[in-house]
């Protein structure tokens, strides 16, 4: 087994289980929140998010995983290969940089750190409501979009490694 092919099988493996965590929020998750009132909806998502937030050490392990496996991959593939023939590796690894974990930064960090905020025992009603309509509608479309650009990842690079 060479370099790139562990390379593949980390990437496969580590995309996968964060492929897996981004799903369930997508199916599972946050259409359980959506029928709660608005108040508990944000109570739910803050105390969900804050045991990430406090770096629950296997979500860390399987995020920065990702991370740094889909790196070496990009590396690793262009010292194996060459960048004319790394290409699809390269660009499935770009997609899932930028289509992932790019809009998890910029995007979703953002609206969890607000809705963290939050001080839902001292706001009123109507302020919850439009925090929530605000949060979850964009939440959960960016959500869904990196949902569905994960699965393509995770589904090229098993195409790369079991081509291999």
């Amino acid at each position: 087994m060479s370099f790139l092919d562990i390379s593949l099988f980390l990437s496969v493996l580590f995309c996968t289980l964060a492929t897996g965590f981004i799903l369930t929020y997508a199916i599972v998750v946050m259409p359980g929140l959506s029928k709660l009132d608005d108040k508990a909806f944000i109570k739910a998502f803050q105390v969900t998010d804050r045991i990430i937030q406090n770096n629950q050490p296997i979500f860390i392990l399987i995020w920065l995983g990702s991370i740094i496996s889909v790196f070496c991959t990009i590396i690793v593939s262009i010292i194996s290969l060459g960048i004319l023939k790394a290409w699809l590796i390269i660009f499935t690894s770009v997609v899932y940089l930028l289509g992932v974990q790019f809009i998890t930064i910029t995007i979703h960090l953002s609206l969890n750190k607000r809705i963290q905020k939050i001080d839902i025992n001292s706001t009123n009603f109507q302020t919850l409501s439009d925090e929530r309509k605000n949060f979850e509608t964009k939440w959960n479309y960016f959500n869904n979009i990196r949902t569905g650009i994960s699965l393509f990842v995770v589904l090229i690079f098993l195409l790369i490694l079991t081509m291999r």
